[in-house]
């Protein structure tokens, strides 16, 4: 590594720089996955968040927010790298793994959890003396190198992969409010469990003004039963390819409905400018939402949710 180069890195961008080149040195291709805001990379056929901690006297400590650690976790081989002070002390955990036990980890209200790995480099839970023990995953390259094979048919790249996170959070955020949830894509998961499973209508309603073979086709729809009815109240499509964006011509088959919200969730502004512009005699109706607004909002949502539990208001 230059030595010009090295001095202009923080102590952070340092372990993580050393971690990446440890892993060229086993042949792995890395790749920066720019489609999520946090340091993760696809490391041969895994995809792995790179976390790092200076060296501590007793502990380690990293930041991890709940949404990052959704996003990973529903990607294809998705590991975390906890870097406790040099690349010859990193815990390679499975994210799957570690997500189970994240609920025995302490968080503040912006779902920000407070990871603590002790000098054994074992990740502390809550209570006296419980851990997760992490002799296995300690240097353990193999890993990543040789992960599980996935089926083929079964494999997501990362832009569906965070599609089906940002239909699941659109499922989640209608259900709290109390809206009757639906979505087409049935095995699509999120979170370890199906879409199908959290959205509360299996079928889409037919309704009267609107071409329901677009209809049922739109990514997610939240509904007001009334009487024996659904009346559509908001409507979402979630736009990350550079491509087509064939979801904002499926929404607008709702448009006789002039209560029903039209969003376009995505990480383009430009390109949604561009693509509104084809429609501009209802170019109004639409709203556009970037993908971190949405997940600071499902944020605020469960957050509301588990304070109203908390506090039995």
């Amino acid at each position: 590594m230059n030595l010009s180069l090295t001095k202009k890195l923080s102590p952070s961008d340092l372990l993580a720089s050393q971690f990446l080149k440890r892993a060229k040195e086993f042949n792995a291709s890395v790749e920066l996955i720019k489609v999520l805001k946090s340091r993760t990379y696809r490391i041969g056929e895994a995809n792995v968040l790179v976390r790092t901690s200076s060296d501590g006297n007793r502990r380690y400590f990293f930041g991890i927010n709940y949404i990052t650690v959704e996003e990973i976790v529903n990607l294809d081989h998705p590991f975390i790298a906890f870097i406790c002070g040099s690349v010859e002390r990193t815990v390679i955990i499975p994210a799957k793994y570690f997500f189970k036990h994240l609920h025995q980890i302490s968080h503040d209200r912006n779902g920000e959890y407070k990871i603590n790995i002790d000098q054994d480099l074992n990740i502390v839970l809550s209570g006296r003396n419980n851990r997760i023990k992490c002799s296995g995953f300690i240097n353990n390259w193999n890993l990543l190198l040789s992960p599980p094979i996935i089926k083929e048919e079964t494999k997501n790249t990362v832009e569906e992969s965070l599609h089906s996170v940002l239909q699941g959070r659109l499922i989640e955020i209608g259900n709290i409010r109390g809206y009757q949830t639906y979505c087409p894509d049935k095995s699509k998961k999120f979170n370890e469990r199906q879409l199908d499973e959290i959205t509360s209508l299996k079928t889409c309603p037919e309704l009267q003004f609107s071409d329901y073979n677009l209809l049922r086709q739109i990514d997610v729809i939240w509904f007001k039963p009334k009487g024996s009815n659904f009346i559509p109240e908001y409507a979402f499509e979630v736009e990350l390819s550079t491509g087509v964006w064939s979801g904002v011509g499926r929404m607008a088959t709702l448009i006789d409905y002039s209560n029903v919200g039209l969003y376009v969730i995505a990480n383009d502004s430009k390109k949604f400018r561009k693509v509104i512009s084809s429609f501009h005699e209802i170019a109004n109706r639409y709203k556009f939402v970037p993908n971190d607004l949405l997940g600071d909002l499902y944020s605020a949502e469960l957050n509301l949710k588990e304070l109203k539990v908390e506090i039995g208001l």
